[in-house]
């Protein structure tokens, strides 16, 4: 290997002509096989197409590689015919407008090019350009831009990702879609990993989903578009599905699983942790936009005759269960709900004293069956975070929180669920 330009670009050398040791032309280069390397991957061999016939050469073999030359020290007779592989991964054919998912940006973005660095013997993939420039730059609009850039008085954005942070996302990469640094996946939003999760194929939609983790990818799901949401969970192998299921908040899964044909979600239902199960069934059997279909089952109560450190002892053991802890409700040991106190109120009394002197008893509910304008008239009335709701003999089945009415009422543009609790 005696002369290389130290970088160029795929588009630059696409379609060049190939000579060999002779000055003969040997065809032109069709594609790279890309292989793994030490840190990025290498070029192992050039595709050359003549006659339609497409040859491989070992990258050992090349002498000149620039945008300019491509010259060989093989000759036609010695050159191969090329029998695609299963693993073989062709940069034009696997990697060029495949989309990436920019997980920092949170976005799907499109490989335009594919910047080549030579270094020592060998030629690396070292960044796959998604920005404008690169799309132009294959286009042959390279000298174009060069004006535009002029009358723009600037460069065009050029965006690498550096294919240090670009993993496939499957094995045998033969139609990839990349995914850049994993654990960055864990710290985004959940509505912005499902604004990914709706714009990638959706057979990669479960890879995405295993490599998030199972409370996450629950989030993500919920976020999701109804029809979307039960593609995906349909999707997911069970085992996978239920356990994201068993993550998720009683009143989420109910709504996933109310979206399924009914034996599609009693299958889920039967796998899955017997109390769970029946939480989110007894959410299904209310409608939709009632209290009983709007409420969230799991919530903090007491009974009467605790202490106040009794009771602060109780909220650590149950709260990592539970979603929304702003307001503790007072139970007695028939289910009906006495009153109320905030989480504040525990942690500014004195410790002995009994959480029924301090409860707030005037307590605003709700009937199982209420609507969501009589909802939201009392959480706004009162401005509560949550109100309870009691079913037909007065005991307390759940609370509906302040966020979920409000997503009834949202355009559906805004419905991206807000920020959870967490």
């Amino acid at each position: 290997m005696n002369s290389t330009v130290n970088e160029l670009f795929l588009s630059s050398v696409l379609g060049k002509t190939v000579i060999d040791a002779r000055g003969d032309k040997l065809g032109s280069l069709w594609d790279l096989i890309m292989v793994p390397g030490e840190v990025f991957p290498e070029v192992s061999h050039l595709l050359v197409i003549s006659h339609r016939t497409i040859s491989a050469i070992p990258w050992q073999n090349i002498q000149l590689f620039n945008s300019f030359v491509i010259s060989t020290t093989s000759s036609q007779t010695m050159a191969g015919d090329y029998t695609p592989g299963e693993r073989d991964i062709l940069m034009k054919r696997d990697i060029l407008d495949k989309q990436i998912v920019d997980v920092n940006g949170a976005k799907v973005v499109r490989v335009n090019d594919i910047n080549l660095r030579s270094h020592g013997e060998r030629l690396n993939v070292f960044a796959v350009d998604v920005g404008f420039s690169g799309l132009a730059r294959r286009l042959g609009y390279e000298a174009l831009c060069g004006k535009i850039a002029i009358f723009l008085k600037r460069e065009l954005p050029s965006q690498e990702i550096s294919w240090k942070y670009v993993q496939p996302l499957e094995t045998n990469a033969s139609r990839l879609t990349l995914t850049v640094a994993r654990d960055q996946m864990a710290d985004m939003h959940p509505a912005d990993i499902a604004h990914i999760i709706s714009q990638i194929p959706s057979k990669d939609i479960p890879t995405v989903l295993t490599s998030l983790d199972t409370e996450t990818a629950g989030e993500a799901i919920h976020e999701l578009e109804p029809e979307l949401r039960s593609r995906v969970i349909t999707q997911l192998d069970t085992e996978q599905a239920t356990e994201i299921l068993e993550e998720m908040a009683p009143d989420e899964a109910a709504d996933v699983l109310g979206d399924l044909p009914e034996e599609k979600a009693q299958e889920f239902l039967g796998l899955m942790d017997y109390e769970d199960a029946e939480d989110i069934q007894e959410l299904m059997g209310h409608e939709d936009d009632s209290a009983g279909g709007l409420m969230n089952n799991e919530f903090l109560f007491i009974p009467p005759d605790l202490t106040v450190e009794d009771a602060l002892r109780e909220i650590r053991l149950l709260a990592p269960e539970i979603d929304t802890v702003y307001y503790i409700y007072i139970v007695d040991y028939d289910e009906k709900a006495l009153g109320v106190i905030s989480l504040r109120d525990v942690l500014i009394n004195p410790p002995k004293t009994l959480v029924s002197d301090i409860m707030a008893t005037n307590l605003k509910t709700v009937k199982i069956d209420a609507g969501p304008e009589e909802i939201l008239e009392i959480i706004a009335k009162y401005n509560l975070i949550a109100v309870p709701v009691l079913d037909e003999e007065g005991k307390m089945s759940g609370i509906v929180t302040v966020d979920d009415i409000l997503e009834i009422f949202l355009p559906t543009a805004l419905r991206r669920r807000r920020h959870h609790h967490h």
